[in-house]
């Protein structure tokens, strides 16, 4: 994660959360009470985020110690200790849930994502996201998925152009719309066609698409599909693609199986802070 972006996104995070102060910790404890932490793990995954606690930590106090026993991408089991803290007990429970929610949220999406690469079992085929994620958090979901062994799609509306159904049929054809981000882009830009008819394939094919992408069609269609499609274009399945029926998929040929619900659906990953009393300075 680009670490200015990361530490302007916690800023914004943390004072949503402390506002004016945190009445509770900052009553209770002065500034001079050193206390002792825990991050542990409950339930076994893939752990994403690590950076988030010292860069959290930092913004609140430079003084506070992080020490991460494991690296973001590494598996994890229920009970193992992923990283310690050391700081004034004010400033560590100010900054407790921030980092446990965007942790337990990016290390959710991590293990997801681990989940789908394994369950697919095509090393052919690439697990990616897609722009499905909650605004302000799109940089978190996106490095979670890189931790669990999947790539990104493009990052926003600005990194790359994807003519969707909508597109197509204000344009008029998958041709008209084409031609006029031709007219209008760089050469370092790449055009992705949504299609769901093989009729549509080809005309993509045709128009000179960079990525074609076959949305909501069977694994048998996927597979034809890309029988019509030449192999310097990329090809994409993606819309009806679920963790029930994802390994049906295997063996489609396809580059790229783009996935709406790592980052739309999370399911957290359960992490506790555990502390030990505190002593004065």
């Amino acid at each position: 994660m680009n670490l200015l972006k990361l530490r302007a996104q916690l800023q914004s995070f943390l004072l949503e959360d402390i506002g004016d102060q945190d009445i509770t910790s900052q009553t209770i404890f002065p500034l001079s009470e050193i206390g002792n932490g825990v991050f542990i793990v409950k339930e076994d995954g893939i752990i994403a985020g690590l950076g988030v606690i010292k860069e959290a930590y930092h913004l609140l106090d430079p003084s506070i110690q992080v020490t991460e026993f494991f690296k973001d991408g590494d598996r994890v089991s229920a009970g193992d200790k992923i990283a310690a803290v050391t700081g004034p007990i004010a400033h560590l429970l100010t900054g407790e849930r921030v980092i446990l929610n965007l942790m337990q949220r990016m290390s959710g999406i991590a293990t997801v994502t681990n989940k789908c690469v394994e369950m697919l079992n095509d090393p052919a085929i690439q697990i990616c996201d897609t722009r499905k994620t909650i605004p302000g958090l799109r940089m978190f979901d996106k490095y979670a998925v890189v931790c669990g062994g999947g790539k990104n799609h493009r990052q926003g509306l600005y990194d790359g152009v994807m003519i969707k159904d909508n597109h197509i049929a204000f344009a008029g054809s998958i041709t008209k719309a084409v031609q006029r981000v031709r007219e209008k882009i760089g050469h370092m830009v790449k055009i992705e066609v949504e299609t769901e008819t093989r009729q549509e394939v080809l005309e993509a094919v045709e128009a000179g698409a960079d990525v074609i992408m076959f949305d909501n069609r069977t694994p048998k269609e996927v597979k034809a599909f890309g029988h019509d499609v030449p192999e310097s274009i990329v090809t994409e399945a993606s819309g009806g693609i679920t963790l029930e029926n994802l390994a049906t998929y295997h063996g489609t040929g396809v580059n790229y199986i783009s996935l709406g619900f790592l980052t739309h659906s999370v399911k957290a990953l359960d992490i506790s802070l555990q502390v030990k009393e505190g002593t004065k300075k």
